[in-house]
């Protein structure tokens, strides 16, 4: 009998030991920006995008009329050469649909910049009345983007001594100019050194067990609802959820659609997204037994996005 893993896991094996060997040196192409620079670029950090526990994000306008996302980071207690490494791990991520590190400032503020954000945040789309109302097509493009960035973080954190951890909803998933969907909110977790690289390997491979982990498929059920209803979530999920179950599903499913979606959406896609959404939503009270893997390869195979 061939006691030998599956040739699919062999060959990520092998995936992840390239990856670490091609992600070590110095990374010379993130910039040190000037702190007037970016002063200037956010005009005064005024145009807050985003603020949470971690720090707050910005528009900033280059020169030239380029639109990037800024963010302030809270935490000045890690000291500079640990920062630099922050910086170094955090622009070794390369995915479509992850906003790319461009640069830093260790001024005044200790900042990093990042890549275009041409349309804004995903919020915006959802609650601006001006801002261009999504199709049925975009949401599930962004769903099953946002799912698909998740994989490959969990992949790279099972390679690498450090942990990513990801905050995913509306408001800091950015769209580029195609509506392409961008994760921005990605952190070096520094309190996980001492637990064992299977737990995110378990996490990406099978049953999901860890409670970040399981935190994380919990959001991206929000990050559903929210598509699907076209409501942005403020209390971390808890208020959208308690509207859609004591409010709708009740009574009558399309009483939770957003009306900017009239009647274009495939509602048969529309059933099977929101059974996800529930059981990804279930992940805050108990350990889910699948993981962003399933979630991810469950979408691809059961939604027509080219449709």
């Amino acid at each position: 009998m061939d006691d030998r893993p599956p040739l699919s896991r062999r060959i990520r094996f092998l995936l992840l030991a390239w990856l670490r060997r091609t992600r070590s040196g110095r990374i010379e192409f993130v910039r040190r920006f000037g702190y007037k620079e970016l002063v200037k670029a956010t005009e005064g950090f005024r145009k807050v995008i985003y603020t949470n526990y971690h720090g707050s994000a910005y528009t900033a306008k280059f020169k030239g009329g380029e639109v990037a996302l800024v963010k302030e980071l809270k935490s000045l207690d890690l000291g500079r050469e640990r920062f630099y490494e922050e910086v170094q791990l955090l622009g070794r991520l390369r995915h479509r649909h992850l906003l790319t590190l461009r640069g830093f400032c260790t001024a005044r503020k200790r900042m990093l910049v990042y890549d275009n954000i041409e349309n804004g945040s995903l919020k915006e789309h959802l609650n601006d009345p001006l801002k261009t109302p999504l199709n049925w097509k975009t949401r599930i493009q962004i769903v099953i983007g946002v799912a698909a960035a998740l994989e490959y973080l969990l992949i790279f954190s099972s390679s690498d001594a450090q942990i990513y951890d990801v905050s995913v909803n509306s408001c800091n998933i950015m769209l580029d100019q195609n509506f392409t969907p961008k994760i921005t909110d990605i952190r070096i977790n520094r309190h996980t050194q001492s637990h064992p690289k299977t737990t995110n390997d378990a996490c990406s491979e099978g049953s999901c067990a860890d409670e970040e982990c399981g935190n994380v498929i919990f959001q991206l059920g929000v990050l559903m609802l929210e598509l699907i209803t076209g409501q942005s979530s403020d209390r971390q999920g808890e208020d959208l959820i308690e509207w859609v179950q004591h409010s709708c599903i009740a009574n009558s499913i399309d009483k939770m659609i957003d009306p900017d979606l009239g009647n274009s959406y495939n509602s048969r896609e529309l059933q099977k997204v929101l059974a996800v959404a529930r059981l990804c939503i279930k992940s805050r009270y108990e350990p889910p037994s699948f993981s962003i893997t399933h979630v991810y390869r469950y979408l691809q195979k059961k939604i027509d996005v080219a449709s």
